[in-house]
Parts: structure tokens; sequence; C-alpha cells
């Protein structure tokens, strides 16, 4: 569902809805949840008719859902764990690379409503996926209330939960103490270059240590290309002893 009319109702006898776990009583907050901004053309208002919505304004709100329903299941889940310890974890399940993980589990790429010139990428673009992810939990939100958002969320959520359960700290962190404990100061990044449209750039980043030879990563964000690097270079200074 790639190439779609602004204001088409989407269809839910696929099983979208119950692959997402909520059934809609409303089922355009969904087709909203789906809209990318590219499928209104012209964009604006159209002539004696309010203007469709993209995913955009759900997203803003799915953003803040998602951030209170991922701390209240960590601190139900984890309740020795430290301040610090949990900001870890609900860093890890609330970036980007995590949500477009989800997106594309439950199926969301394929019910896009895109504009045909972005029809073959933007179904696949994580940074898309990410947002609309975000855009569907608020469309539960706003339709079923919190219960039913934390159901969707805790549905989804609690295996990637159960992932962090054993899971090291961070490659950045990681490294930061690696550095640290040898009197070898705090760990560089460096952006080395920045490509690709802005709806999909691409990150290239190279982390050093004192005197060490740079180790660089790429990747769909900053964030994600520093841990990526930061990871290759710990992996070289531990093994080179």
């Amino acid at each position: 569902m790639n190439e779609s009319k602004p204001g088409l109702t989407l269809r839910l006898d696929d099983g979208l809805a119950g692959r997402i776990g909520h059934v809609f009583k409303r089922p355009a907050l969904l087709t909203e949840a789906l809209t990318h901004r590219s499928a209104l053309n012209p964009p604006g208002k159209r002539r004696g008719r309010p203007a469709p919505r993209t995913y955009e304004r759900l997203e803003f709100l799915g953003d803040r859902v998602l951030g209170l329903v991922v701390a209240d299941l960590l601190w139900r889940r984890f309740p020795a764990g430290s301040e610090g310890e949990l900001t870890r974890r609900f860093h890890d399940l609330v970036q980007g690379a995590t949500l477009a993980r989800v997106a594309e589990t439950i199926g969301l790429g394929p019910h896009l409503i895109l504009a045909p010139s972005e029809a073959a990428s933007g179904a696949r673009n994580p940074s898309i996926l990410a947002d609309v992810c975000e855009a569907v939990i608020a469309a539960v939100y706003v339709d079923g209330g919190y219960e039913a958002a934390f159901a969707v969320v805790e549905r989804w959520w609690t295996p990637l939960i159960a992932e962090l359960g054993d899971r090291p700290q961070d490659a950045k962190t990681r490294l930061q103490e690696w550095a640290q404990a040898r009197g070898l100061g705090l760990p560089a990044y460096r952006v080395m270059a920045t490509e690709g449209p802005s709806h999909a750039p691409r990150f290239t980043v190279a982390a050093s240590v004192a005197q060490s030879e740079e180790v660089s990563a790429t990747a769909s964000s900053k964030r994600a290309a520093e841990t990526e690097a930061a990871a290759a270079l710990l992996e070289r200074l531990v093994g080179n002893g």
C-alpha cells in the first residue's frame, strides 16, 4: 500500500491492526500515522476541504508516549537498577534503530502511504520507519488511551528489554572505561562525512583514543556511527593487548 490518495481510509482486513495489537475504533488515525508528507501532492489545504494530515503530529506525541511506557516498564522490571543503568537501557530502547526494527517486525513498511517517487526507498528507510512507529503508538494512545498504548508497547518491547537484561554496557561506555582505566583520557569522535539525502543521511564517524589510529564506521545516525566505531576500536585495542 505504498501509493494512496490523501484522505483514503486504510482497510484493516489485512491483519495489520492485529499485528499491531489494537483494533481501531477510528481507523483514520492509523491512516494518518502511516501517511508521509510526500503523499500530499500538492501540499497544504485543498479547496473546500481541510488538508489531510501526515504522521508528523502523531510522531511528536508518540515519542512522549513511548518514553513514558518504556520508563514505566524498566522501572518495574529492574527494581534494583540505578538511575544510570535505567537510563542506558532506556536510550537503547527508544533510539531510532530500535524503532525501525519494531516497525519492520510489525510489517509497517508495505503499508506506508508515500508518493510514487518515494515508494521504492521510503518503505525501507529506517528513519521513516522509526517515525511511523512512534506515530502508530500515538494513534493507539489517542484511539484507546494509555492502557491500550501500554499494552502495544509492552507487547513489542518486552522481548527487547529481555535482550538488554544481560547485555554489557554500550560500546562507547566500555571504550571510555577502558581508556580511563589506563590513564589515556576520553575517546575522541570525529565526523568524517555526511552523505545522502536529508531524509536518509549516512554519517561516517572516526573514533580514537590518545594516539591510537582512528577506526571509522558508517550508520544512519551520528550516535549509531559513534557506537559502531567505538566497538570496532575497542576490539582492535583489546586484541592488540
